[in-house]
């Protein structure tokens, strides 16, 4: 399976990702787009702060449930749907036991992706944590150096 992200759009996320987090607290987004089998291509980004303005308050990203029937509504408004989502981390683009323990959507092959240092550029495609959703808690690590899930600029 591969995710692939317009450079454009790839620069939209980690550089508004990294605004958003003020150098004090996570931030993260949704990836719109369609699906193919074995293809997944991102078109739109919703921010979880559009969804949920205190999504950020705790320092780390929480949405409320009447979130999800926005986002919901956004996927249905754009015929699209959530093939991803992305959020970031103070340090390296390793699983927390929270991310791990509560997937964003929770359906068996969500993406998940973790961006290092807050997102603060240079970001090296092969320091991002790439994380597909297998179902009661577990994860298969996607990314890396060699056979990464994420195609960036493709």
């Amino acid at each position: 399976m591969a995710l692939h992200i317009a450079r454009p759009l790839w620069t939209e996320l980690t550089s508004e990702l990294h605004r958003k987090t003020e150098n004090r607290h996570e931030s993260g987004a949704f990836l719109l787009g369609h699906r193919t089998e074995g293809e997944r291509r991102a078109l739109k980004l919703v921010y979880y702060d559009e969804l949920d303005r205190g999504a950020y308050d705790s320092g780390v990203c929480i949405l409320h449930a009447d979130a999800f029937s926005r986002l919901w509504d956004r996927c249905s408004e754009l015929e699209m749907t959530v093939i991803a989502d992305a959020h970031v981390h103070p340090l390296g683009a390793g699983q927390s036991s929270s991310d791990r323990q509560n997937p964003m959507i929770a359906r068996p092959g969500h993406i998940a992706i973790i961006l290092p240092r807050m997102a603060k550029p240079p970001i090296r495609r092969w320091s991002v944590g790439v994380y597909e959703y297998l179902g009661d808690h577990r994860w298969q690590p996607r990314g890396g150096c060699r056979g990464s899930t994420l195609k960036i600029g493709e």
